[in-house]
């Protein structure tokens, strides 16, 4: 019996990527096409079998994939019964991770810095600490599901609004998906803006995001002008693009009288 093609299945944009293993490109596709049908929390998903056939791949294959989804929250398994779309990703909690909080507005999007600030008619600008393209440690290219080894563009930098310090940013991302971000000059350019107009366009869909709060370092104190007992809000992000694949990994350090986290939970 001839091997299936499973190139057939799956986002051109993927397929040259040697690093991303099957399961992972089949896991990408079939969370694409879960978003494309407007699947809702509860919806359940078709058998191992058919899915497996479905994407010319193997039940093993597809079992892995569908644990990688797992594993991020985006499908649950129920004994005897299948597999169903998680009841908190239908709808995926997205995180407007870089939004200080203004009244009467609910975080439903993962939406940029520069975004957020233009819809809500404030200025902005950044200062740049540090741009630069490194190889990936072990650690960033598992999470990033890159080589290790593989191009990253690094970038830490400083965001304000209105003049006032907001957040200090340290942002990762695989160079491959968007080349254009080691020649960008992101004291004036958006980084959401500029994945936007990659080849193809890079759009983060949903993010898995975490926040926690603490007291600030010297080093953080002093870049975001606390000088009393003001905590910091340090916020995880890893955000997906629209095939599934990570995109960014982030970690934000807010003023903690600058910022307020809030997100829409659907059942």
């Amino acid at each position: 019996m001839p091997t299936p093609d499973v190139s057939r299945h799956l986002p051109q944009s993927l397929l040259t990527d040697d690093a991303l293993p099957l399961y992972a490109l089949v896991a990408a596709r079939l969370w694409a096409d879960v978003s494309a049908d407007g699947a809702r929390a509860g919806d359940r998903l078709p058998s191992e079998r058919t899915l497996a056939a479905r994407y010319g791949v193997s039940r093993v294959t597809m079992r892995s994939a569908l644990r990688d989804l797992a594993a991020r929250g985006m499908v649950e398994s129920a004994a005897a019964r299948g597999w169903f779309v998680a009841q908190s990703t239908a709808s995926p909690v997205q995180a407007d991770t870089d939004a200080p909080d203004v009244p009467g507005t609910g975080a439903r999007t993962v939406e940029g810095f520069a975004d957020y600030a233009a819809k809500h008619g404030l200025a902005t600008h950044s200062r740049v600490l540090r741009s630069t393209v490194r190889p990936a440690t072990v650690a960033e290219a598992e999470t990033l599901r890159v080589g290790p080894g593989a191009a990253l563009f690094e970038m830490r930098r400083l965001r304000f609004l209105d003049d006032q310090v907001v957040v200090l940013e340290h942002n990762r991302l695989p160079l491959a998906l968007c080349p254009a971000l080691a020649e960008t000059d992101f004291t004036k350019a958006s980084l959401f803006a500029t994945l936007r107009g990659a080849e193809p366009a890079q759009l983060p869909r949903v993010a898995d995001y975490s926040v926690e709060a603490r007291q600030p370092d010297a080093t953080e104190r002093d870049l975001l002008e606390i000088t009393d007992a003001t905590p910091v809000l340090v916020a995880y992000q890893l955000a997906y693009n629209q095939d599934g694949r990570p995109l960014e990994l982030t970690l934000a350090v807010y003023r903690g009288d600058r910022y307020h986290f809030r997100a829409s939970i659907t059942s």
